[in-house]
């Protein structure tokens, strides 16, 4: 592998750290909202869950010239919301039943360790690369 190979690898990983850092961001930004009944401006419109979308950055199929992942977009899961009977509760309608995010905080913590532990493992790609180019300018000189 070339010195260009070992960037190449380097870039490619720091790609996906961006990527998986993006993802924990929406990931957590669900979990501070799974119990979200209104929306900004006071409506009762429980907070939707954000799903991140990646793309790959390769340049034979995208044409960009950027290597490794990207992010696509956020966009809103369009399941339904949950509905939980509480009659006593000042979101609730005419039958007791609140509308709360379509949020599954188990789900979500299941992403958040896939998405660490894919960083976890970048970052380790990372250092292998860097151990690799310590080697080659040590046999250089």
């Amino acid at each position: 592998m070339s010195v260009g190979g070992i960037f190449t690898t380097m870039d490619i990983s720091a790609s996906a750290l961006h990527a998986e850092r993006a993802r924990m961001n929406v990931i957590a930004n669900n979990l501070a909202n799974a119990n979200t009944t209104h929306d900004e401006n006071g409506n009762k419109i429980p907070y939707r869950r954000k799903r991140i979308h990646f793309k790959p950055g390769a340049p034979e199929i995208t044409g960009s010239g950027k290597l490794g992942v990207q992010v696509e977009k956020i966009s809103e899961d369009q399941t339904e919301f949950r509905k939980v009977y509480q009659p006593g509760h000042p979101d609730a309608d005419k039958n007791g039943i609140v509308l709360y995010p379509n949020v599954q905080v188990p789900m979500e913590m299941v992403d958040m360790m896939t998405a660490s532990r894919a960083y976890e493992a970048n970052i380790t790609a990372m250092e292998s690369a860097k151990q690799i180019i310590r080697g080659s300018l040590q046999i250089i000189a």
